[in-house]
C-alpha cells in the first residue's frame, strides 16, 4: 500500500470493503413497520415526534376544523411574531431587518429603538477576525466547498478564544453574537481564497461596522464593493426568512443534541454546519438552480406547458438532470398547502426579475411551481399536499444578485446561525439530560470465532 495515499482514490479494495459493509448492514424495510419506527422521526402525515419544547419559533402547517386536524396555509412565527409582519415592518420603515431578527430570536422580544442601535453597534464591533486569521487559517489549504471551509474556520476560532470551553450563559451569548457577526467574513474570504488558488485575483475587503449584515456580504464579495439599495434589501429579506425554522429541522436539532452533551459553542456550530450543507437541507437551493439550468437546456419553448410537464415527469422517472427522482424545491417536511417563506420571496423575485430583465425566467419558475405539484400528485401516493418551498425561489434570488453558487448554502448559514445560537442558549438554560434516543437491535447474537477457525 502506498505510503502517501491519494485521499480521493476509490481502489478495488475500498469498493470491496464498501460492498461487504452494505451486505452486512442492510436492514429489511419491513422491520421499520414491524417495530413502528418513525423514520426521520416523522409519521406518514409528516408530523414530527415530539422531542422537546421551545419558545423561539413556531411552524404552523395544520389547524383543527370541527375537531379534525387538516392542512392549512403555512405560517412561521419568531417569538410569536409572524415573520411576514417582521419583514413588512422593516421594509415599511426603510431599514434592514436581519439584525432586529437576531435580537428577537436570541433575547426573546423586539428591541426598542435605542436597544437596536446599541445591538447593531455591538455586532459591528464583533465584525472582525483575530490578527492574521485570514493568512494563517483561511488562505491555507482553501477548498471548493465553502461550507467545509466555514466549519474549519469556526473550529479554528476556538484556538483564539481563551474561554472557548466556558458554557456559562454570558460567555455563550458573547460567542454566539461573535459568530453571527463574523460568518459573512469567514464565508466570503473562504470563497475568495479558493478562487485565488485557482488563478483569479484576490479581494479581501475590510468589513464596515456601520453597515448591515446584508450590505457587508455584498461589499465584501464584489471587487468594487458596489451594490444597490434594493439588492441589499432583498438579500436582507432572504436572511430574515432563513434565520430560524423551529427546533425540529435537522441542523437546529443537531444544535440541541450537541449542546446537551455539554460541549463548547464552536464544536456545536460546526456540527450544525455539517448538517446544513447536505442537499436534503441547506444545499437544496443549489440543486434547484442546477435543475433549472438543465430544464432551460432541455425545453425549447419555456411557455409550452406540455413540454415543461414532460420534463418534470422525466425528473420523477429518474430520466433527467441528476436522475434522483426529485423535483427540487417542491415539497417540505412540514408545510403542505404553502411555505410562507416562499410566498414572501415570490413577491421580491417578481420585482427583482423585472429590474434585472429576467421576466421569462420568472415566468418559467412560476409555471414549474404550478405544474410541479400536479405531476407529483399524479405519480406518487401523497399523505399531504406539495407546494414550493423557500429553496425554490431563494436560489433564483441569489442568481439574480450575481452571487456565486458556492456561497448559496453559506448564505443560509450566515442567517441560520442566529437561530442556532438562540436554540443553543435555550438548551443550556433548560438542559436536563443528554439527548439520546433509542435504536432497537435487529441483528442476531453470535459466538466469537478464533481467528484461525474463521471461514
Amino acid at each position: 500500500m502506498a505510503s502517501n495515499p491519494n485521499y480521493s482514490d476509490l481502489t478495488p479494495e475500498i469498493e470491496a470493503l464498501a460492498a461487504m459493509a452494505q451486505e452486512n448492514s442492510s436492514i429489511d424495510p419491513e422491520d421499520y413497520v414491524t417495530y413502528d419506527v418513525k423514520r426521520g422521526l416523522r409519521d406518514l402525515s409528516g408530523k414530527g415526534v415530539l422531542a422537546g419544547l421551545t419558545e423561539i419559533s413556531d411552524v404552523v402547517a395544520r389547524q383543527v376544523v370541527d375537531g379534525v386536524e387538516v392542512p392549512c396555509k403555512g405560517q412561521l412565527y419568531y417569538r410569536g411574531i409572524n415573520v411576514e409582519d417582521l419583514v413588512r415592518g422593516s421594509l415599511k420603515e426603510g431599514r434592514f431587518g436581519f439584525e432586529e431578527t437576531v435580537y428577537l430570536l436570541m433575547l426573546g422580544r423586539l428591541p426598542r429603538a435605542g436597544e437596536l442601535e446599541a445591538f447593531q453597534r455591538l455586532l459591528g464591533y464583533y465584525r472582525t477576525l483575530p490578527n492574521n486569521f485570514v493568512r494563517d487559517v483561511i488562505l491555507k489549504a482553501p477548498g471548493p466547498d465553502i461550507m467545509n471551509s466555514l466549519a474549519r474556520s469556526v473550529l479554528n476560532l476556538a484556538s483564539y478564544d481563551s474561554r472557548a470551553d466556558d458554557i456559562s450563559l454570558p460567555n455563550v451569548m458573547r460567542q454566539c453574537l461573535q459568530l453571527v457577526a463574523v460568518f459573512p467574513l469567514l464565508s466570503v474570504y473562504g470563497y475568495q481564497a479558493y478562487h485565488y488558488r485557482e488563478g483569479n485575483s484576490l479581494f479581501i475587503h475590510a468589513p464596515d461596522a456601520e453597515k448591515s449584515t446584508a450590505e457587508n456580504i455584498l461589499s465584501l464579495l464584489r471587487a468594487d464593493s458596489s451594490y444597490s439599495f434594493w439588492e441589499a434589501h432583498v438579500l436582507d429579506v432572504c436572511m430574515t426568512l432563513h434565520a430560524e425554522h423551529g427546533g425540529g429541522n435537522n441542523s437546529t436539532f443537531t444544535t440541541h443534541v450537541v449542546t446537551s452533551s455539554g460541549t463548547d459553542t464552536y464544536s456545536c456550530i460546526a456540527a450544525a454546519l455539517a448538517s446544513l450543507k447536505g442537499p436534503k437541507h441547506g444545499g437544496a437551493n443549489i440543486k434547484v438552480i442546477q435543475m433549472f439550468e438543465d430544464l432551460k437546456r432541455s425545453v425549447r419553448d419555456w411557455r409550452d406547458e406540455d413540454e415543461v410537464k414532460r420534463y418534470l415527469q422525466e425528473l420523477l422517472d429518474k430520466k433527467a438532470f441528476d436522475r434522483a427522482g426529485l423535483i427540487y424545491g417542491m415539497g417540505h417536511a412540514i408545510y403542505s398547502v404553502s411555505d410562507p417563506r416562499a410566498n414572501v420571496l415570490r413577491t421580491f423575485v417578481e420585482k427583482l426579475s423585472r429590474e434585472k430583465g429576467r421576466n421569462e425566467e420568472y415566468d418559467l419558475y412560476a409555471l414549474v411551481e404550478r405544474l410541479g405539484p400536479e405531476v407529483i400528485a399524479g405519480e406518487r401516493k401523497m399523505y399531504k399536499g406539495v407546494s414550493a418551498n423557500v429553496d425554490f425561489y431563494s436560489g433564483f434570488v441569489y442568481h439574480m444578485l450575481d452571487l456565486p453558487l458556492e456561497l448559496y448554502t453559506p448564505i443560509f448559514a450566515m442567517a441560520r446561525v442566529a437561530g442556532w445560537g438562540a436554540h443553543r442558549i435555550e438548551e443550556l438554560i433548560n438542559m436536563g439530560k443528554i439527548i439520546r434516543p433509542a435504536y432497537k437491535y435487529v441483528g442476531v447474537h453470535q459466538d466469537y470465532v478464533p481467528l484461525g477457525l474463521r471461514n
